[in-house]
């Protein structure tokens, strides 16, 4: 991953769409760990490498701090997605074969130009920055 939905997000739906590889679920989506907000499935989020220069779904959604940078979906921070998968911060899904999807089994690409700091402290992206 490396964008998070934060409880700033109304639910309004503006990013969803906008998502290339369908990494955003809503509110109601039993996948979903929040009760009341938009979430992006960890495993699945390539931070629109590929797609667009930013996040996609940053550049749709109307309200400031919903959407913030994330540590990078990569073998070197397996430890960090563990523990949020063990606190119920995130619900990164189970293969039936190769079991939890963490960086170890199959990792995301990332903006390698994003500075460490700001996804450790969760900062703004792109218009919000």
């Amino acid at each position: 991953m490396a964008v998070m939905i934060t409880d700033e997000c109304i639910s309004c739906d503006a990013c969803a769409p906008e998502c290339p590889v369908a990494a955003i679920l809503d509110e109601n989506n039993e996948k979903n760990p929040q009760d009341s907000y938009f979430y992006v499935k960890p495993e699945s989020c390539v931070e629109c490498v590929g797609h667009a220069d930013t996040p996609r779904c940053v550049e749709a959604c109307p309200t400031e701090g919903a959407i913030v940078w994330d540590m990078p979906y990569t073998k070197e921070y397996n430890d960090y997605w563990q523990a949020g998968q063990d606190a119920g911060t995130y619900n990164i899904r189970v293969h039936k074969k190769k079991g939890l999807m963490l960086p170890e089994q199959k990792e995301q690409p990332f903006i390698s130009d994003v500075s460490m700091s700001d996804r450790e402290s969760n900062a703004n992206i792109g218009r919000w920055a």
